[in-house]
């Protein structure tokens, strides 16, 4: 069976660097507070899952000192995003893994609907020779599976608006890749999105002084 390696795509929880939409609901550290409580949580789930590896693209450098002060899970493996737009930066980190000859399951850090049940459905996708997708209700995903790189598949991509999902199932469809669509979940970019964090995670009002220092 071929390995599964869950590549998060996350920015270092820095205010004013990540969730920068967020900021008029929360203020700039209010929203890096929050940005620190979801990739936890993410990174609790993608190890939970048990499929493999598990690996923090981050940015803006994973060498920034803020990543060893927040103490997280040793067994993670870390790699740069390095330059270009979100686009440029998943093809980079898509290519590198599939070229290992892991099957990838690319995640970002603010959906926290998503379980580890949801990650094993997907990696079993990519074992039948399926991608796999996991829609969000803005009109983006939260997940892409896939076990063979698609030429372009990132490219021109109007990233950060309602179209995302279906361009990329629309590439897919072309290459003639067959998708399992896994269910549409909240991600939590804007500030009507807060309503849709999950019990477990705690509303933005249980933020405590810990979430601020840490960040």
């Amino acid at each position: 069976m071929t390995g599964c390696r869950i590549v998060i795509i996350a920015k270092a929880p820095l205010a004013g660097f990540c969730k920068t939409r967020l900021i008029p609901a929360l203020g700039r550290d209010g929203a890096a507070a929050l940005a620190l409580r979801m990739l936890r949580h993410t990174v609790h789930t993608a190890l939970s899952a048990e499929l493999g590896s598990v690996e923090v693209c981050a940015a803006p450098s994973a060498t920034h000192p803020l990543w060893a002060a927040l103490q997280l899970p040793a067994a993670l493996n870390w790699s740069n995003q390095g330059e270009g737009d979100l686009g440029e930066r998943m093809a980079r980190a898509a290519e590198r893994t599939l070229a290992s000859g892991d099957h990838l399951l690319l995640i970002g850090s603010d959906c926290p609907a998503i379980t580890a049940l949801h990650l094993r459905g997907a990696a079993s996708a990519l074992q039948r020779g399926e991608a796999s997708l996991i829609p969000t209700f803005d009109g983006g995903y939260a997940l892409l599976g896939l076990a063979t790189m698609e030429s372009g598949l990132f490219t021109d991509m109007p990233w950060s608006t309602a179209d995302v999902a279906n361009i990329t199932l629309a590439r897919l469809a072309r290459a003639g890749m067959p998708v399992h669509i896994g269910p549409t979940l909240h991600d939590i970019d804007e500030p009507s999105d807060l309503a849709q964090l999950p019990v477990g995670l705690g509303g933005v009002d249980s933020l405590t002084a810990q979430d601020f220092h840490d960040v």
